[in-house]
């Protein structure tokens, strides 16, 4: 990304995009118009969108252009596509982490239209390919770019509209690496044996484990969510933080600001209930 964005720079591009080298996962960047709670890449105007970003960004693309079925993400990506979902009447599924779970989203009762996840992944085209493809992701990203440039508009314009709408939904995660596997046991077990009755100041309303289905604890507020699992892939322990504030007066910025506030407050308070 470090050498994608410095020839975008160069080139004078609006936008841009790369795949890994299997072409299965997008990332997107995107000119950094300065605001709270957003960091560009060092000595640039540029920044990485987060995996639910563009995710809801293509969900919010296809449900424009009228794409109707089930709309699907997993348990540690952000909320808003479910808030987007219900509030336009489409169906919606969330699923264990990984896309041999997405494109089973729904059991079946409603075909899959659109699945992501947050590391990257996004099924835009489950007809043609039912997995997470990075090539046709790239493509919509482009068209949806193209569209708003068209109307004097960018992604972030974009992502500002969906914020006012719906609240600034903040995501961010904890990544610890171990030496010792045993580490990442004594931690969940920690977890689950006190597990917090607050967050940020509010009471926890939900306290699920996945057990034996799952190692997975996931913790709710009225405006926060805290999904804590091992990876599947590395010797890390990851917490997945999301805070949801309410936009007031139009007033994205301010709201932005107090998420990025709430999201730091919350990633302290849950390396401490870890024991990190």
């Amino acid at each position: 990304m470090d050498r994608l964005v410095a020839l975008a720079e160069s080139t004078g591009a609006d936008l841009a995009i790369a795949n890994d080298p299997d072409a299965d996962r997008c990332a997107v960047a995107v000119r950094n118009p300065g605001r709270a709670g957003e960091v560009a890449a060092p000595g640039t105007g540029w920044r990485m969108l987060r995996g639910d970003e563009v995710g809801v960004l293509l969900a919010d693309h296809l449900m424009r252009r009228g794409v109707r079925g089930l709309y699907a993400t997993t348990i540690v990506s952000s909320s808003l596509l479910r808030a987007m979902c219900a509030a336009r009447g489409l169906p919606y599924d969330e699923t264990l982490t990984g896309f041999k779970w997405i494109v089973r989203a729904g059991g079946g009762s409603e075909p899959l239209v659109y699945g992501y996840e947050e590391a990257l992944g996004y099924c835009v085209a489950p007809d043609h390919v039912r997995d997470k493809d990075g090539i046709t992701a790239a493509l919509t990203v482009a068209e949806l770019a193209a569209g708003l440039k068209a109307q004097g508009r960018s992604l972030t314009d974009r992502l500002d509209e969906l914020a006012a709408e719906f609240g600034v939904h903040q995501t961010d995660q904890l990544s610890v690496r171990v030496d010792d596997l045993r580490e990442i046991g004594t931690a969940m077990a920690r977890i689950r044996a006190a597990t917090p009755t607050t967050l940020l100041g509010h009471p926890v309303t939900s306290a699920r484990d996945l057990l034996p289905e799952s190692d997975v604890v996931i913790l709710h507020t009225d405006s926060a969510r805290v999904v804590i699992r091992p990876s599947g892939t590395e010797p890390k322990l990851k917490a997945y933080l999301e805070v949801v504030e309410t936009v007031a007066d139009g007033d994205v910025a301010a709201a932005r600001a107090r998420a990025t506030a709430a999201i730091t407050a919350l990633r302290a308070e849950i390396a401490t209930a870890l024991g990190l």
